[in-house]
């Protein structure tokens, strides 16, 4: 077997196994840090891609940015077993059903695609390239790019506003 491949399946292995732990795990803080772990694994997966622009982005962005704001959620949320509601059986069992039917239809689909059959029309510009990137961003897809910069901001006062704690009353 090649090394390519084998990095593939340990990294496959890697994020396999530390997306279950980020579901499974009952501590909110491991979650969040098992889940920096399978973002890492999937960075790894890009440089198998040999998409080393994507990688770095997902790097800076996913197990940066977000885990830092999953983590100051959860702390200023002050999760503890004590304020945790206990679902009843019936939810759960619901849940899995519900689960184990989408990863049904999922195989279904992936079963029954069929690839793209023609030639594939190359324009010729190197998309990895940071200043080509920066143009197609800013010109072709600016307002996409600006209405996620709004999302962005609105989540975040959002974040602020639910972290507020009221004031009691004496």
């Amino acid at each position: 077997m090649s090394v390519v491949l084998i990095l593939f399946c340990v990294l496959s292995a890697i994020t396999l196994a530390t997306a279950f732990l980020t579901i499974f795990t009952k501590n909110p803080i491991h979650s969040a840090i098992y889940l920096v772990i399978c973002f890492f694994s999937i960075a790894g997966h890009y440089l198998l891609l040999n998409s080393q622009f994507l990688a770095i982005v997902h790097i800076i962005v996913y197990s940066g940015a977000i885990m830092i704001l999953f983590l100051f959620t959860i702390m200023l949320m002050n999760l503890n077993k004590e304020d945790e509601v206990h679902k009843p059986r019936v939810t759960r069992w619901a849940a899995v059903v519900l689960f184990c039917l989408m990863c049904l239809v999922l195989i279904a689909i992936f079963v029954n695609s069929k690839p793209i059959v023609g030639e594939y029309v190359s324009t010729g510009e190197d998309y990895q390239s940071i200043k080509v990137l920066g143009k197609v961003l800013l010109n072709e897809y600016m307002v996409p790019f600006e209405y996620a910069s709004i999302l962005l901001l609105a989540a975040m006062i959002g974040t602020v506003l639910l972290s507020k704690k009221e004031k009691s009353q004496k």
